[in-house]
C-alpha cells in the first residue's frame, strides 16, 4: 500500500474541496491535524500545520503547502528498517519522530526527492 501526502493550510476545507468537488471518499481524520481522503485506487493524506508532518525538518525547514510533496512507503516496522537505511547513507530530512496518526521518516533520493516511510499507529 502506497499514499500521497498533501500538505493543506486547512484539513477542514481540504476534506470539503476533495469530498465536494473531486469526489473523494473521506476515510479517516485525525482531528485538525490530518485526514485521508481516496479516489479509487489513489490514497490521499491531508496534512495541515498541527500535523507531525508539517513540524520543522533537521534543518529547520517548514514544510508547507506546494512544496514538500512525496510518496509515502507504509512500512510495519519502521524502526527495524532504520539501520539499512543509515547504512545505506541516505540523507536523513526528517528524523524518526511520531504524531497522531503513526510514526514517520523522511529521506532523499540520490536526487533529492523525498520519500516519507511511514508506520500507521
Amino acid at each position: 500500500m502506497s499514499a500521497v501526502r498533501y500538505f493543506v493550510h486547512d484539513v477542514q476545507e481540504a476534506i470539503a474541496f476533495y469530498r465536494d468537488v473531486l469526489e473523494f471518499e473521506l476515510i479517516a481524520q485525525y482531528g485538525p491535524a490530518m485526514a485521508i481522503v481516496r479516489h479509487g485506487s489513489l490514497t490521499l493524506w491531508l496534512a495541515g500545520p498541527r500535523s507531525s508532518a508539517a513540524q520543522p525538518t533537521a534543518e529547520g525547514e517548514t514544510p508547507s503547502a506546494g512544496g514538500w510533496n512525496r510518496i509515502v512507503l507504509i512500512t510495519e516496522d519502521l524502526k527495524s528498517r532504520l539501520p539499512a537505511i543509515e547504512a545505506a547513507g541516505c540523507k536523513i530530512r526528517v528524523p524518526l519522530r511520531t504524531g497522531p496518526g503513526g510514526s514517520q521518516l523522511v529521506i532523499q533520493d540520490p536526487s533529492g526527492n523525498c520519500i516519507e516511510l511511514f508506520e500507521e499507529g
